[in-house]
């Protein structure tokens, strides 16, 4: 299936979604001009590209079926369309819908989703100056699935990471950075290997921890600070050690 020059002129930006006919949900949520919403069914053909989107097509297609390609809105600028996009992206997954998108909506970290109290938070959090105990801050942007409150803050924390084993012993306590907050902080009772493999089947080690909610006194000097104002590190690169 194609668009038509004269459709294709008329749509301008549009947003759409991918939906599986057997069970009728999404499993993709996109923007695009001209014949972008009909490119994935056409590159899942290539068995030698992989990803959760191209296998969710191969399975439909596996079935008998064919992908459902709805235009949710159209006749957009480029703007406009990242930021529908980005909205339902954000909406799908808070509410469960497993989509396979591999990166979050346009400006989804800094205003995303979030609840009542993460808006006040995030307009009233003081910076971080400084780090007065030897502490490692962790990035949980891509390993925390909101909505899993505190147990779920703390499995997004504790690993695994890539950490240098001799830095580990100088640890006493991570900071969870949630889009630019702290919102809590651990203390480390200790470290642990886990054993995983790279993309070519080599064995390599990452580390992860076991701790705890850390004492009133230290949590109160870095719950809710802000450290948006600071320089990331590598985007690749969760961690960090310093302000």
């Amino acid at each position: 299936m194609k668009f038509d020059e004269k459709t294709s002129e008329k749509l301008k930006y549009y947003v759409y979604v991918l939906i599986d006919p057997e069970s009728m949900k999404p499993f993709y949520i996109g923007k695009g001009l001209n014949n972008r919403v009909f490119n994935h069914v056409e590159c899942s053909l290539d068995n030698e590209l992989e990803s959760d989107k191209y296998n969710s097509i191969r399975a439909i297609n596996a079935k008998g079926y064919d992908v459902k390609h709805i235009i949710l809105r159209h006749g957009l600028s480029e703007n406009v369309a990242l930021e529908i996009e980005s909205t339902l992206i954000d909406y799908s997954m808070f509410f469960g819908h497993e989509l396979t998108n591999i990166v979050l909506g346009h400006n989804s970290i800094d205003n995303g989703v979030m609840s009542a109290d993460e808006i006040i938070r995030k307009y009233n959090a003081l910076p971080l100056e400084k780090l007065e105990e030897p502490i490692v801050i962790i990035n949980i942007n891509k390993t925390y699935k909101r909505g899993t409150g505190g147990d779920g803050i703390y499995k997004a924390t504790k690993g695994d990471w890539v950490v240098d084993k001799n830095r580990i012993k100088t640890i006493d306590y991570a900071l969870s950075e949630y889009r630019g907050l702290i919102v809590e902080v651990f203390k480390i009772d200790n470290w642990y290997p886990v054993d995983m493999k790279d993309k070519n089947g080599k064995p390599k080690i990452r580390w992860a921890f076991d701790g705890s909610v850390a004492e009133s006194c230290i949590r109160k000097k870095y719950i809710n600070k802000s450290v948006s104002h600071i320089k990331k590190p590598g985007a690749s690169n969760p961690i960090r050690y310093r302000l």
